[in-house]
């Protein structure tokens, strides 16, 4: 037993020391001069750089006001491959949470891509709530103290989900000087279906890469889900439509738009009465033979007597009150009899006639369409897509569940310092995730560590085949080397040299019982060679 336990320490230590050797070290990414912006949250408070809104917003049905009271915490994602690795996390479950930052400068949508992307993880699922990030315009009205959700953006993209509505949004706000106004358009959604995202509860990179020529492209975790043209993979919200009805065109005075009509041939029958009650008093009913009809069921109580500080003329006339009639006490009821109501036989409720299928039925009636002269035809060869200027980023958002993390915020131009960013950033969790990936021996000694009666089982599967092995694979000396004095044949008699009292022992095949009692193996070994020996003493166990 003192050797089984020294085996068990040693195996416990090693795996305490296999499992701090794995532990990788975060390095934070040195921010890109060229970004606009880039937040790891590794360094320094939430306060230096963000901004907690202080705005009101207006509330729907009872609440008229909705304060932005949600928290926000810098931390460590509960499940840390990357010790150091902070996020920033949405805290408060419910609540309306609004936050803000502006960029290092400005980026105006000319010549150059614009590309975000950003870490979400739902570190407790989530229910309902969206993970969505604002790129606000610049503009000197801009007061990020004061965001809320009627503060104007330039782009709206991430995810969101509401039961099993699972979306992934991609807004864009732009000013249509052909409209004069300012127009929103919704990317289509992707058709990868997005609920493991929300619910797998691990890290996901959400990166949105908008192109010069009004082209677009949408990844996440690297790959791909969604591309497209703004022009033609964009639902412009608020656009006018194409046709619209002719305000001079009016319906012909015999259009019939009516799919039944009552049946000509059906008529009323003559002894169907519309008037008849649907109750009537039961003729059958008789009065009580002890109802009193002169007595009223109710009658001024003789004993009341009016107070003292009764004043008839701000009181008015004192009146006793009423009380049971005492004559009523010991008879079925007093006052008028009234027969119970009974359903009237004679009652058939209002006649209706049958309807049948108009024969002359035309349709629905619509005017004409004509083209829409506010229409604005748009194609490939449209002029670009600008929105405005971006100066902030911005969250603002709801959720029902709280912990969500978000990290690693990058607004930039250029591809080549998103792929530097990527590499700092996401690149370091890939690598971390493979290091400690667990095979299939670190997953038992993972489950040993947290289940200590584990180690058992593993040794017993492990002692048990080598046991067995030995014992049956172990030369016995009856049937050993040819050139050695002990080798005979399993048919020869016994061997006039044997030891006096020495008998053959055999343990194997069918002879062999194995018997399993706590940390001990028996082992039943019958005597082959001598019949003659008793049968209580035929069989000797040994215990190892």
């Amino acid at each position: 037993m003192v050797g089984w336990v020294l085996l068990y320490d040693i195996i416990f230590i090693w795996c305490h020391v296999y499992l701090c050797v794995l532990q990788v070290v975060y390095k934070p990414p040195q921010i890109p001069a060229e970004a606009h912006f880039a937040e790891s949250f590794d360094t320094g408070s939430l306060e230096r750089r963000w901004v907690l809104s202080q705005a009101v917003k207006q509330g729907e049905g009872e609440e008229k006001t909705i304060r932005y009271d949600g928290q926000w915490s810098v931390e460590e994602p509960a499940e840390q491959p990357l010790p150091g690795n902070r996020g920033m996390v949405l805290k408060s479950p419910g609540r309306h949470h609004a936050i803000a930052a502006p960029l290092r400068t400005a980026f105006h949508f000319q010549d150059k891509p614009l590309i975000v992307q950003y870490e979400v993880q739902f570190q407790q699922g989530m229910e309902c709530g969206g993970a969505y990030i604002k790129l606000l315009s610049h503009s000197e009205q801009l007061h990020l103290p004061q965001f809320s959700d009627v503060t104007p953006y330039s782009v709206m993209f991430g995810p969101d989900c509401c039961g099993q509505n699972h979306t992934l949004h991609f807004i864009i706000r732009h000013w249509d000087a052909r409209t004069g106004q300012y127009q929103e358009r919704h990317a289509r959604q992707p058709e990868l279906d997005l609920s493991e995202y929300f619910t797998d509860r691990r890290p996901h990179l959400y990166t949105l890469n908008l192109y010069p020529d009004n082209h677009y492209e949408i990844q996440i975790d690297q790959s791909v889900i969604s591309k497209g043209s703004l022009l033609t993979d964009t639902t412009l919200l608020g656009a006018p439509p194409r046709e619209v009805a002719d305000p001079s065109d009016t319906k012909p005075s015999d259009w019939d738009d009516r799919p039944l009509i009552p049946d000509p041939m059906v008529t009323r029958p003559v002894d169907w009465d519309e008037d008849a009650p649907p109750q009537i008093p039961d003729p059958l009913a008789q009065r009580p033979s002890d109802w009193l009809e002169e007595e009223p069921p109710l009658v001024p109580d003789p004993h009341a007597l009016r107070p003292q500080d009764w004043d008839e003329e701000m009181d008015g006339e004192w009146e006793a009150p009423w009380i049971p009639n005492p004559a009523c006490k010991h008879v079925i009821g007093c006052g008028p009899w009234i027969p119970p109501m009974i359903s009237n036989p004679a009652y058939r409720g209002k006649w209706k006639t049958s309807m049948i299928t108009n024969p002359n039925y035309q349709g629905q009636w619509h005017p004409r369409l004509i083209p829409n002269p506010e229409y604005v035809e748009e194609g490939e060869g449209a002029p670009p897509v600008r929105p405005a200027p971006v100066g902030a980023v911005g969250l603002e958002l709801w959720a029902l569940t709280g912990g969500v993390l978000f990290d690693n915020v990058l607004v930039c131009g250029d591809r080549r310092v998103a792929q530097y960013w990527t590499e700092q950033t996401w690149g370091q969790r890939l690598t971390a995730e493979r290091i400690l990936a667990p095979g299939v021996v670190q997953r038992l000694l993972g489950a040993a560590m947290k289940r200590p009666w584990l180690w058992g089982v593993y040794v017993f599967t492990v002692a048990l085949p080598v046991v067995l092995f030995i014992s049956f694979v172990w030369p016995d000396k009856r049937f050993g080397p040819p050139d050695m004095d002990y080798y005979y044949k399993k048919s020869d008699e016994p061997q006039p040299d044997d030891p006096e009292g020495e008998q053959a022992w055999s343990c194997r095949g069918r002879e062999t019982t194995l018997m399993l009692h706590g940390s001990l193996i028996h082992f039943s070994c019958y005597h082959l060679q001598s019949p003659s020996i008793h049968p209580s003493k035929a069989a000797e166990q040994h215990t190892w």
